[in-house]
């Protein structure tokens, strides 16, 4: 399944998960939707109970506070006391008191580590926890014996053994012209990349220079996914030999685990947006200069926009600018500019917000989340591809993919699942694409369709299913991908 946590969300033994016919959300009192909170939020209220102060507190300290109407939970250093936001939790109270008195970040993490908690419980924040100071290792002598960005073989060896094998490295070298930064992750890559940090599967790995020139222009990123090799190459402004690339700086080649940290984000510009169906906007957003980002197939980014005060954030799949290069007018450079399919819900509170984004207003996109690893296509022959609504955008970027990339792939068939014709997105594409590579086909399936409609109708069931899911071969290597509604895909899974 694509844009799935790993883990099983809710919990098992969450009120939000029902014994039969799926899940739902725990309803709410009248009066408790998250409009209500950002309000009470607003009204100056006494939410910490400490009268504006802010505390250090000690883990003795927090296990004290474990009851509902007495709760503080740690959240990445930082002790909230959630009681007053208990009711209007739409998960229910349960899933708050499994963190009650206890650091909560892992459980935060695994089932809604995209929730922006820092904006949401900013009026409920009682104070950092008491923690040792950590001593920082000082690269400064370090860089004094790098030449050109090699380090003596006798410092490298020490290096090593000390840091282990699988600990990333670095290295640089120029041309008259050119700076090339190497990074060596020691492992295969998704990457994406900030102006210092580099995010694998687990870590972060930061490399934070003060450049000794600080006067060039960002040119090209490449990344060798097969060897876990990154370059950043910079076109200098002069053609000056840099003596050393720069001074380190706090946290420089460094590990930090993702757990302990929020998602990155960079500020966006929107450039363009365009109707896709009555109700569906391609939004075109340019990345900030010096800024990498490349979101591996089946993963998700989160956008976050403030509305009335309080940064309300949202998972959105990236796609490609269209399914063909010629539909993309004018064709833009992939790596300046990331798109995204997107329905508008009228009475929703965060679509009508981006909707009315004006060109070159701003959105926040986070650093990449999933666990779709694209080894599942080695070899494959059959892919079989399930998508309702725009559960479509995952599956724009896998289908370029393994039309292009997939040497073994026989067939490709894909489902499409909406209520009408008029909210087929990319009808017309996907029709040609079939029409000019014959190992696609695809289907689709109205559940409201007019008297003219002459295909398949109804909703996912076995019976569409049992016809749907024909081997090429009968011991093909097959690949199957689902996304939609929560209903839709358990109701395609089982």
């Amino acid at each position: 399944m694509l844009n799935v946590p790993s883990q099983s969300f809710p919990a098992p033994r969450s009120q939000q998960r029902v014994a039969a016919g799926g899940r739902s959300k725990v309803p709410l009192k009248q009066g408790r939707s998250l409009m209500d909170w950002i309000r009470l939020t607003k009204s100056g209220k006494d939410l910490t109970g400490l009268k504006g102060r802010l505390i250090e507190v000690t883990e003795e300290e927090l296990k004290k506070h474990n009851k509902k109407d007495d709760c503080w939970v740690c959240i990445r250093g930082f002790v909230y006391n959630v009681s007053p936001y208990m009711e209007y939790h739409p998960g229910g109270e349960d899933e708050l008191m499994r963190a009650a008195g206890s650091d909560g970040t892992e459980l935060f993490d695994q089932v809604h580590r995209w929730v922006n908690y820092e904006s949401m419980l900013k009026e409920c924040l009682v104070g950092r926890m008491a923690v040792k100071p950590t001593v920082l290792k000082d690269y400064r002598e370090e860089e004094k014996k790098v030449l050109n960005g090699m380090l003596p073989k006798s410092q490298v060896t020490e290096t090593l053994a000390k840091e282990g094998p699988s600990y990333p490295s670095y290295d640089w070298f120029q041309t008259d012209s050119l700076v090339t930064i190497a990074i060596y992750t020691k492992q295969k890559v998704n990457m994406s990349l900030s102006e210092k940090e580099v995010n694998n599967k687990s870590h972060f790995y930061i490399i934070y220079f003060s450049l000794q020139f600080f006067e060039f222009i960002f040119f090209s990123v490449r990344v060798i996914e097969s060897v876990g090799k990154i370059e950043i190459v910079l076109k200098k402004k002069e053609n000056t030999s840099w003596n050393f690339l720069g001074h380190p700086l706090e946290n420089h080649h460094s590990l930090i685990p993702r757990k302990d940290t929020g998602l990155y984000y960079r500020k966006c510009q929107l450039i363009s947006k365009e109707d896709v169906t009555h109700d569906t906007r391609l939004f075109c957003l340019m990345l900030p200069p010096s800024t990498h980002l490349q979101v591996p197939i089946g993963q998700h980014v989160y956008l976050r926009l403030p509305i009335t005060g309080t940064e309300i954030v949202k998972p959105y799949t990236p796609i490609s600018g269209s399914l063909f290069s010629e539909f993309k007018e004018p064709v833009l450079p992939n790596n300046k500019y990331i798109y995204f399919l997107i329905k508008i819900y009228p009475t929703g509170l965060f679509t009508p917000e981006l909707d009315r984004l004006q060109i070159g207003d701003f959105v926040s996109v986070s650093s990449p989340e999933g666990n779709f690893k694209i080894s599942a296509f080695q070899e494959l022959e059959d892919l079989f591809l399930l998508a309702a609504g725009t559960g479509f955008t995952p599956m724009v970027k896998i289908l370029n993919y393994a039309l292009t990339d997939i040497p073994t792939l026989r067939k490709v068939k894909l489902m499409f699942f909406n209520k009408t014709e008029d909210d087929i997105i990319w009808r017309s594409q996907l029709e040609k694409l079939a029409f000019k590579d014959k190992r696609l086909d695809v289907e689709f399936v109205l559940s409201a369709p007019t008297s003219e409609w002459n295909g398949k109708q109804g909703h996912i069931s076995p019976a569409l299913l049992s016809e749907f899911f024909k081997r090429n071969l009968d011991k093909s290597k097959v690949l199957v991908c689902i996304c939609g509604p929560v209903p839709f895909t358990e109701q395609g899974i089982r």
